[in-house]
């Protein structure tokens, strides 16, 4: 277990990339103390909401506070030992006391309730949530231990690629559990926000996580991977936010403003493959526009009909995106991004299936967009659904 950790990459993504995780934006301090609920006296916060703990405190007369394994918007992540249960290492997530991040984790929690009870055999790779509990105005909430997050195993790997086959073994596994928590849920991911189960992150997306072997190897044991952080998903018959996930992951649908559905998820996915293969963050942007002028240039031209529609007019001059490729701008989207095809390191079946997939994910009309269910059943995953049957 020593090797095990569970990194929110879904908060680690607001501090890695400059905060545009979108919603997730914390106000400034003097509002978070206006919203920050009554408390003991004997209990104290920081000013931005956090719990003030130090190792060894015990919550709930049960899990004690080891380490601190990360923090963002919402709160900190910390590593617990479980005393009624044989010590077992726990991730316990503490939120803010701060009424707008309470509110967010109760319908989180009402999410992982229902992934629990929908997945009670534990066969789609969905996370599980231990336990819940209010302590003096914080949410807790207690996730099994994973991994290491892929961003994190990437970045101690000197951002080395994963193999086509590692690829092919993680995303088999993501779509089943999106797939599966989308049969009731809409679930906007982040970015990587899948887990592997040790490992787990993508920042997942959540966060997806491996299981590594000794830290200086810096080799996956298993390519286990597990969907963590529901904290963005919603149910279907809920009101829909314009602008959902986070930017590098973000639809053109989204940026648009031209509505979406889980055909972003697709979208998401197909990145994250494609971050995978690369060993890097395709879209590498925080401006709406160039993230399109990106779009442009890997994937060709977005479609006059999306254009027409788009409610951000300020992009769009005589039925095209309004870009200047001369500009710096317009000269730093030509050195950092080239044709999707022209990433391909290899011309073997297994690179021409897999860019295929991703190409047909990130089809800017999502009625032309690959389903997640229709991706499931793409050729590149043929050798998954066969092993699957032996």
């Amino acid at each position: 277990m020593n090797d095990w950790r569970i990194l929110a990459w879904f908060w680690r993504v607001y501090d890695d990339h400059g905060g545009d995780a979108v919603g997730h934006e914390p106000p400034p301090p003097s509002l978070q103390r206006s919203h920050r609920r009554k408390r003991s006296r004997s209990f104290e916060d920081d000013e931005e909401g956090h719990l003030i703990y130090h190792n060894g405190l015990v919550l709930k007369a049960r899990y004690e506070i080891v380490s601190t394994l990360g923090e963002g918007a919402f709160g900190k992540v910390v590593e617990c030992i479980d005393n009624p249960n044989d010590d077992t290492r726990v991730a316990l997530k503490i939120i803010k006391n701060i009424d707008r991040y309470r509110e967010a984790a109760m319908s989180e929690v009402e999410v992982l309730e229902q992934m629990n009870s929908l997945d009670d055999e534990r066969t789609f790779g969905c996370v599980r949530m231990l336990d819940w509990f209010d302590y003096h105005g914080h949410i807790c909430i207690v996730f099994e231990l994973l991994g290491l997050s892929t961003f994190d195993f990437l970045k101690e790997n000197g951002f080395m690629p994963f193999t086509v086959d590692q690829i092919r073994h993680m995303a088999y596994q993501i779509f089943r559990a999106v797939s599966f928590s989308r049969s009731r849920l809409a679930h906007p991911y982040p970015v990587p926000s899948v887990s592997m189960d040790c490992c787990s992150r993508q920042r997942v997306i959540s966060v997806l996580c491996f299981q590594m072997q000794k830290r200086d190897e810096r080799t996956l044991k298993n390519l286990d991977v597990k969907v963590v952080d529901f904290g963005n998903a919603t149910f279907d018959h809920e009101h829909h936010t314009s602008v959902v996930s986070t930017r590098h992951y973000r639809a053109p649908e989204v940026i648009l403003e031209l509505g979406w559905n889980q055909s972003c998820d697709v979208w998401s996915l197909g990145c994250i493959l494609l971050e995978y293969y690369l060993g890097l963050t395709l879209f590498q942007t925080h401006d709406s526009k160039e993230h399109l002028a990106m779009m442009e240039r890997v994937l060709g031209p977005i479609p006059v009909h999306l254009l027409q529609k788009t409610k951000k007019r300020r992009y769009v001059h005589h039925d095209r995106l309004d870009w200047d490729e001369n500009s710096s701008s317009g000269r730093y989207v030509r050195k950092h991004c080239k044709p999707l095809k022209q990433y391909m390191s290899s011309r073997s079946s297994d690179h021409e299936q897999l860019f295929d997939l991703i190409h047909s994910m990130m089809e800017y009309d999502v009625s032309r967009r690959l389903t997640l269910e229709e991706a499931i059943w793409h050729p590149f995953f043929h050798p998954m659904r066969k092993e699957r049957k032996k």
